[in-house]
């Protein structure tokens, strides 16, 4: 794979990926914030990929992007090709390593995988993995190039180029989102974006690690699993009711989830190819539209004690509403468990829908009206907010998913702080305080494997092999709570094969210690040495990782000592592992809570294909 041809493609030419939504927002119009200078200046950052001779040609169209969508996505140099992560002996490069990322970056960017394809949306509603079509391309070709003497330099999705290092070196170095302090506000961070200058990497999006709806089941298993336990006081969730919405990129997971960890799972979804997605992927049982069929459903199931999704195609205010009338009439509390999975870090661009308007209306409005729609949004949150409190003081248990819900209702309006305390404080906690925040503290965080063959035997080869690692860990002795959780990362390796979980490429998550990461990881190597497994293996972790992200209202929001504000350890994180062996290292502002808001995230996904004496890489 190479650069596009040196002439531009003729309007005609222009390609979509086939098999991929289209991305539903106008974004952020320039033009609304900004006098000509800008509208120049995001011009000149877009025309500066190309040569000059080409300018009077693509600047129009540029332009018209600019003004319809906000953002310069350079639509005309979307790939002719099937975008699907490939076997890696089939990328043109003169590493390995660069083969390896070039078959993660175009799994994030394969329609099955990405929530917007065609803006290079992986998920998240907005998490990119890179700006604009030419990047795509540049990095490609930079890959097609490298030696194991260099390293690719990535600024906000802007590839700055090939520097010389040497062979133990990273790879690739990736920065996304990072601004200055006093800069670092949303609106500011819509100019820069308009402008081509930053961008949004989300978690997984813009490190190349994203590895499916799979990359947070697990984590989500773990969460509900636990959720019983704490609140429920329960080990069966057999007709136990979860109650939440989403169905996008990450939300995906949910029904899943609800399915492996043997409850009902209710998810609202405005967005029906979303609903869809799923449900042709197998990971959602049912779709209905209408409220009375999904609370029948649900009391069928509840009573029966059946594991079911049920994707509710409709406002998740509807449902919450619902389900507080049928309570307020009947006496009955149908929900046990519940939360929240809309992209809240976008809340007006996309991220959140208002109960009062049509999916339809909304995205007009979006554009028509921003001030309007933001007056709809904070409406719709607070009745949101009032029907789980509603539910809550009857006994459900509900918990923010790290999606900045609480935190944009506080916002709002919203009756969510808790009661006593300081404004930062919340009367519901994040599912990291109450429920995954004890599993980190034991060290266990996401252990991610990609097996670039391509091929199904090897991740056959590969769960077979952690789940021989795990077991034998068990025989030769751990602590109560550490069996505990390798007691169910076997539970989880065996569900994950029987509910087919791979969605792009062959990819596998699971929550491990140090100690049984490394075991897997070197019995993985032996593999490869032996020819059990025929090609390299990508090791890499996300943001639930111990240590890898600064995130006050997430991953950092059970952190007591005043710290929790503080960015020093996914900083060190980033650093650190580019000198001790990592293939690639990422930094980002942003994530789950969103770029720039009063919770920034910095965070450090990696992944890790090399050499053979530290982890998960061994040549043939």
């Amino acid at each position: 794979m190479g650069p596009p041809a040196a002439a531009a493609p003729s309007l005609h030419d222009f390609c979509t990926i086939s098999g991929c939504d289209n991305h539903p927002l106008g974004h952020f119009l320039l033009a609304s914030f900004s006098p000509s200078l800008s509208v120049q200046l995001a011009l000149k950052n877009a025309l500066r990929y190309f040569p000059s001779s080409f300018h009077e040609v693509l600047a129009p169209e540029f332009a018209k992007e600019l003004r319809d969508y906000g953002h310069i996505y350079m639509y005309r140099f979307c790939p002719r090709i099937e975008m699907r992560a490939y076997p890696i002996q089939e990328y043109p490069c003169k590493t390995i390593q660069a083969a390896a990322i070039m078959h993660m970056i175009m799994n994030n960017l394969d329609p099955a995988v990405a929530q917007f394809p065609q803006e290079l949306v992986t998920y998240g509603g907005n998490g990119q993995v890179f700006s604009n079509w030419a990047q795509f391309w540049l990095v490609m070709h930079y890959l097609s190039e490298m030696t194991e003497d260099q390293t690719l330099v990535m600024y906000s999705g802007h590839p700055l180029g090939l520097f010389p290092s040497h062979r133990n070196a990273p790879r690739l170095v990736i920065t996304n989102g990072m601004v200055i302090p006093n800069y670092s506000s949303r609106d500011e961070y819509e100019k820069l974006f308009a402008m081509g200058v930053t961008m949004y990497g989300q978690m997984t999006a813009g490190s190349y690690c994203y590895i499916g709806p799979q990359g947070i089941v697990h984590g989500t298993v773990l969460t509900v699993l636990n959720a019983g336990r704490r609140y429920l006081g329960v080990e069966n969730l057999a007709g136990k009711v979860f109650v939440t919405s989403g169905l996008g990129g990450m939300s995906g997971a949910q029904a899943k989830a609800a399915v492996i960890a043997g409850c009902v799972g209710i998810i609202a979804e405005v967005d029906e190819a979303a609903l869809l997605k799923r449900h042709q992927q197998g990971w959602l049982m049912e779709i209905t539209s209408s409220l009375d069929h999904c609370i029948a459903q649900l009391r069928e199931a509840k009573k029966k004690k059946m594991a079911l999704s049920l994707g509710y195609h409709g406002n998740v205010v509807d449902l919450w509403e619902r389900l507080a009338e049928e309570f307020n009439t009947t006496g009955e509390l149908l929900a046990d468990l519940g939360s929240d999975q809309t992209s809240c870090h976008n809340p007006f661009n996309g991220g959140y829908y208002p109960v009062q308007l049509s999916f339809k209306e909304a995205n007009q409005l979006m554009s028509s009206n921003p001030v309007k729609f933001r007056t709809l949004v904070q409406e719709s949150l607070r009745r949101q907010v009032a029907a789980i409190n509603r539910l809550s003081d009857q006994g459900m248990f509900f918990w923010d998913y790290g999606n900045a819900f609480l935190l944009e209702a506080q916002r709002a309006g919203a009756d969510i702080e808790k009661r006593g305390a300081n404004k930062a404080e919340f009367r519901y906690p994040s599912y990291v305080q109450h429920i995954m925040g004890d599993i980190f503290s034991l060290g266990f965080g996401p252990f991610r494997w990609v097996c670039t063959s391509g091929n199904p035997e090897d991740l056959a080869t590969t769960d077979f092999i952690a789940t021989s690692v795990l077991e034998k860990a068990v025989l030769q002795g751990v602590t109560a709570s550490v069996k505990q959780q390798y007691s169910d990362n076997i539970r989880w390796i065996q569900e994950a094969r029987k509910h087919n979980l791979v969605v792009g490429s062959q990819a596998r998550i699971l929550y491990s210690d140090q100690k049984g990461r490394v075991a897997i990881a070197l019995a993985i190597n032996r593999s490869i040495a032996e020819g059990k497994i025929k090609a390299p293996v990508v090791l890499s972790r996300d943001h639930h990782d111990v240590s890898g992200t600064d995130s006050p209202y997430r991953e950092t929001s059970n952190i007591y000592d005043g710290s929790a504000f503080c960015a020093d350890m996914a900083v060190q994180n980033f650093v650190g592992d580019s000198f001790r062996g990592a293939t690639w290292v990422a930094l980002h502002n942003g994530g789950g809570v969103g770029c720039y808001s009063s919770g920034k995230t910095l965070k450090q996904p990696r992944g890790t294909c090399g050499p053979p004496d530290v982890v998960g890489f061994q040549l043939p």
